[in-house]
């Protein structure tokens, strides 16, 4: 893992310093500038060591002749395999690294190189082949988008980045709320791609790349996800061609030169990554796990994953280490919303850097479970469909009728439920009540509506008059009818599974993944989203993936001689945190504050009386409007922190190295303002 930045058009040693200081966290081992006068081309870099750590490492990295130079983010996990390839070519290597089987690959087969990568990355390649005065810049990204890459125009310039905190350290760079995106963001929690909340600030999209030259920009995909069915080989014949893709997957994954470990929830996906790791490497796997106290989780759907975790690693013999959750979260989030670059509301991201954190004086590299529900269908929402269809089974009085009356009573009930927890009651009024409003809807609209927190209906309630008239008819999830309308040929499971690899695993899953565990210099691996198993699981029949009602059917066959049958069978729960607690009791007072009716008329964007309707209800426990209430939060202090001040560098402050409350007190936000 390491941080990259570059400025094309245009040379400034002092910017590219600035650029690499304040991502000097995704890089404490190493920083190095390369600038071409001639080419007017600038490339910073800052390095975490992960293979060879020797300087031959060093970056930006150039070829022999000094023609090619790179800056390079991630890991290259078939690297072994083309360097072999390109030696054949006659290709001599000066270390043992990825980035220079990178710089090789790409003067072998230019652009071409792109899809052979198994991996995960984010670089900038400067070609001065052609001409010095005429050079060419490549940008590009990995299939999945597991590693970030930000650009932004400025005329005849282009500047980008690995954090977008790093292009507003340029004065020419704007910072300009996208009020579009900010209607995107109040749906969804996070804003789709290509867009940012930044006006002019854009993403490079997965599996794309860009190429700069003489102030053009031609954007091109080199990958996308096609769905080719295999249904000649047998159910047993699939599961056992996955699993021992699995294996290979894994392995490959724990290629290290620096110690590595797990996530470990106790759920599938990581149970799965731990029981093929302690296969390979044959000695007890060093794990992480979060755990909150049983008072901060009551309001939450479960709280097993510490059961589940200790279980799991009592069983394959792991090093266990578990982290209870009690942090300084009024200090500590500020911090976390500066990481995140743009307001992408998901209490996760605090779970994942306190894991980071407290891991990194052991660990640099963990492995983590993220994108098995979007690989294998693992979401309840990919239920939707077929539960719908039964739903609109039921006779009109009691669809319309005792349904909806049903899940009016909950709320009032749900503390009232013997051995049943209020979380969990609540959890299901929200999942039946999307259901029920979405049953008539088309099944592209459903699935929008699922994944939305509001309707573009509901928000337009939301903002201020000025707003209102700016969006007009604005429908938040366009974005994700454009990727419905790329696959109109596929089984409708595996069009929802294309639309999540395409929207929600990237801008929200893996983007608070790679923000936050950089926050603590550690490198968080997916191998479940290994290229292999990609192209493998898009030849799967739709029904191996979601058999009946049981999800990851496929996976759970592949792994059931392998992984205990009690996490076969539980239930899904997700990697979060105790929101609805900290939001009540230790966020009550930054939420009265910073959502005050004056602080949101000054803003201008929202409706005041329509904020608090929402902060009282959630409170009072009416309605669970508590997602709603962190997107908000996390909305002012995102403003705050990039919109009201320059973003500077934060090597003045220390990360916490474990989870003890005492090693949590990190300064307050940009903005200035502490809370005790």
């Amino acid at each position: 893992m390491c941080g990259i930045c570059g400025t094309v058009g245009f040379v400034d040693r002092a910017l590219l310093e600035r650029m690499t200081s304040i991502i000097a966290h995704r890089g404490p081992d190493d920083t190095g500038i390369y600038v071409s006068q001639a080419a007017r081309v600038g490339l910073g870099n800052r390095r975490l060591s992960i293979i060879d750590l020797s300087q031959a490492g060093h970056m930006p990295m150039s070829n022999e002749d000094g023609r090619l130079w790179i800056t390079y983010n991630g890991e290259i996990y078939n690297f072994r395999e083309l360097r072999r390839e390109l030696e054949g070519h006659g290709h001599r290597f000066r270390s043992n690294t990825d980035t220079e089987v990178l710089l090789h690959g790409y003067e072998q087969w230019g652009v071409h190189l792109l899809p052979k990568l198994n991996g995960m990355f984010a670089f900038g390649l400067l070609d001065l082949r052609e001409s010095t005065s005429h050079p060419s810049v490549l940008l590009a990204r990995d299939r999945m988008g597991i590693k970030p890459l930000y650009y932004s125009r400025l005329g005849d310039k282009l500047i980008f980045g690995s954090e977008i905190k790093s292009l507003l350290v340029c004065a020419d760079v704007a910072r300009q709320m996208n009020t579009g995106a900010l209607h995107k963001y109040l749906a969804f929690r996070w804003v789709p791609g290509p867009e940012t909340m930044f006006e002019g600030i854009f993403k490079l999209s997965p599996g794309h790349y860009v190429v700069w030259k003489d102030g053009s920009l031609d954007t091109k995909s080199y990958w996308n996800l096609t769905f080719q069915i295999n249904r000649q080989s047998r159910e047993k014949e699939q599961a056992e061609e996955l699993r021992a893709i699995l294996e290979r997957s894994i392995a490959r994954h724990l290629v290290s030169d620096v110690p590595l470990g797990v996530f470990l929830s106790g759920g599938l996906d990581s149970t799965t990554i731990l029981a093929l790791a302690t296969r390979t490497i044959r000695e007890p796997v060093t794990t992480y796990t979060i755990a909150y106290r049983p008072e901060d989780g009551r309001l939450e759907q479960s709280d097993e994953d510490a059961m589940f975790a200790r279980r799991v690693a009592k069983h394959f013999g792991a090093d266990y280490h578990e982290i209870v959750l009690d942090p300084d979260v009024v200090n500590l989030l500020p911090k976390i919303v500066w990481h995140l670059d743009e307001p992408v509301s998901d209490a996760a991201a605090l779970s994942t850097y306190l894991i980071c954190s407290s891991a990194r004086p052991r660990l640099k590299v963990l492995l983590s479970g993220q994108g098995g529900d979007e690989v294998f269908a693992g979401y309840r929402v990919h239920l939707n469909h077929r539960l719908s269809q039964w739903l609109n089974l039921l006779p009109e009085v009691i669809r319309s009728g005792l349904v909806p009356w049903t899940l009016r009573k909950l709320p009032s009930v749900k503390d009232h439920l013997p051995g049943v927890r209020p979380g969990l009651v609540m959890a299901f009024h929200r999942y039946f009540e999307k259901l029920l409003a979405g049953s008539s809807l088309a099944p592209e609209d459903r699935f929008v509506a699922a994944q939305a927190y509001c309707s573009d209906k509901n928000l337009m309630g939301l903002y201020s008059p000025e707003v209102r008239e700016y969006l007009g008819d604005a429908v938040a999830g366009a974005r994700h009818l454009d990727h419905f309308a790329a696959v109109p040929d596929a089984d409708f499971l595996n069009r929802m599974l294309y639309v999540d690899m395409k929207t929600f695993l990237p801008e929200l899953n893996l983007t608070y993944s790679d923000k936050l565990s950089s926050a603590a210099s550690v490198e968080v691996r997916v191998p479940l989203l290994d290229a292999e198993i990609i192209e493998f699981v898009s030849r799967v029949p739709p029904e191996l993936k979601l058999r009946g009602l049981t999800t990851k059917y496929i996976l759970k066959q592949a792994m059931r001689d392998t992984v205990p049958e009690w996490v076969v069978r539980r239930r899904k729960a997700g990697f979060g945190a105790p929101t609805r607690m900290w939001l009540r009791r230790d966020l009550r007072e930054m939420v009265d504050d910073l959502l005050s009716e004056e602080n949101i008329r000054r803003r201008g964007y929202l409706n005041p009386p329509e904020v608090r309707r929402l902060v009282e209800q959630d409170r009072a426990g009416t309605h669970d409007y508590s997602y709603r209430v962190w997107m908000l939060l996390t909305l002012e202090l995102w403003q705050r922190a990039f919109l009201d001040s320059q973003p500077t560098p934060k090597a003045d402050v220390e990360l916490p190295g474990c989870c003890l409350p005492e090693a949590e007190k990190v300064r307050a936000s940009l903005s200035g303002v502490s809370y005790h």
